[in-house]
């Protein structure tokens, strides 16, 4: 039971850093494509949501070409002295990029929700468009975008192939929840594997029935 507590903390934290990093990027991201009017609209949406249907493990190669010491993005960071790529920085990347689009379907489904005439009724009052969004559109889409991150939490929790092309599977530094289960089941290790499932799937399951209660049904199945 000891050794199921290093992959747990740090799937928790690489799960937490990458919520944090989808809710500020996935909610500025939604809003700019719900009032966004143009027929490439559509298209961005798919591009920002095909982490979504993509196989991990493409996800995870795409990643560590961009981001490994001989790609560009990685190349450009080693003359700082960074590398991402077998870190648990790479792990967060990876658990971010992977969950993503959750946040991005309830964040954007929620502002849509959002009726005009009270954001129309606060700017009447001389409320600026900053005042408008923070005291008006976001409480307002709060649900949804609390709903998305749990979400998100849950996907970033139990990601795999991405993390494992990107951070490797490093016990006590890259190894996470899911990827302690893959190497407890490769060496035989039934009574490990079975705790690890366990809390896995007891923390999942409670973050689903929270969120089924804050995003609608149809965001939650759909797609586009």
């Amino acid at each position: 039971m000891q050794d199921a507590w290093i992959p747990l903390l740090l799937s928790l934290k690489v799960a937490g850093w990458a919520t944090a990093l989808d809710v500020a990027f996935g909610v500025a991201a939604a809003l700019a494509l719900a009032r966004w009017r143009s027929g490439l609209r559509d298209v961005v949406d798919a591009l920002l949501t095909l982490p979504l249907v993509m196989p991990p493990t493409v996800l995870g190669y795409y990643l560590l070409v961009l981001l490994g010491r001989r790609g560009p993005v990685g190349s450009w960071l080693d003359t700082f002295g960074v590398r991402l790529v077998f870190t648990w920085q790479g792990a967060v990347i990876a658990a971010t990029i992977a969950a993503f689009p959750l946040v991005l379907k309830a964040a954007r489904s929620a502002f849509e929700a959002v009726d005009p005439q009270f954001e129309h009724a606060a700017r009447t009052l001389g409320i600026g468009e900053a005042a408008v969004f923070f005291r008006v559109t976001l409480p307002l889409a709060a649900r949804g975008i609390v709903g998305g991150a749990l979400l998100a939490f849950a996907r970033a929790l139990g990601e795999f192939g991405a993390t494992l092309m990107l951070a490797g599977n490093l016990p006590g530094r890259t190894q996470t929840l899911s990827l302690a289960v893959y190497s407890a089941v490769q060496a035989g290790d039934d009574h490990t594997a079975n705790v690890l499932v366990l809390i896995t799937s007891v923390v999942c399951v409670l973050v689903l029935l929270v969120a089924g209660r804050l995003v609608p049904q149809h965001t939650l199945l759909s797609s586009r």
